[in-house]
């Protein structure tokens, strides 16, 4: 098995330690047999899969350092969303009205990479009262419960997320 020629080493290394740092940060074990395993699965996961983490290998280092800060502050937005929106849930269903409206809604992003689409799909997802459940192109098709989650779905995660990985997109396409 050999390495992608297209995925210079620092990537690669880049993507291991990353790999790593979530096997341990998951895993909790810090005996050698479950590192060793740690090391071995994440090797083998860089070798198959380096070159799909990064799509764009211009980005020098010290902006990846800034997507990863940006990264973390949309992450601890998205779980204050997540309260948000279970607490909502509760109320619809403890109420002693039940107003649901269950609806299939399609939405237009504006994001270009998978990856971006990816985040955004799965923090929809992710949000209680909302899922993604078909992608066709730039178009997601996303069940909701209730009028009010299906509201929810704005711009504003889209934006979000489109800051995190190319601030002059959102500056040029969220201005229209």
């Amino acid at each position: 098995m050999s390495l992608p020629s297209s995925v210079p080493l620092a990537y690669r290394l880049l993507v291991f330690v990353i790999l790593l740092g979530v096997w341990v940060a998951f895993s909790g074990l810090m005996d050698a047999f479950h590192l060793t395993l740690g090391v071995i699965s994440c090797a083998l996961v860089t070798a198959l899969s380096a070159d799909m983490l990064f799509e764009n290998r211009q980005v020098s280092m010290g902006n990846r350092v800034g997507q990863a800060g940006r990264l973390v502050g949309y992450l601890f937005w998205l779980l204050g969303q997540i309260v948000v929106a279970n607490i909502h849930i509760l109320k619809l269903v403890f109420g002693p009205q039940k107003k649901l409206h269950p609806q299939v809604v399609c939405y237009e992003t504006k994001l270009e990479s998978d990856f971006e689409k990816f985040l955004l799909a799965n923090s929809i997802t992710l949000t209680p009262g909302t899922v993604t459940i078909k992608i066709i192109g730039n178009t997601y098709y996303i069940h909701a419960i209730d009028d009010v989650s299906a509201a929810g779905l704005d711009e504003d995660m889209e934006r979000r997320i489109a800051h995190i990985f190319r601030p002059a997109f959102l500056e040029r396409e969220f201005a229209k």
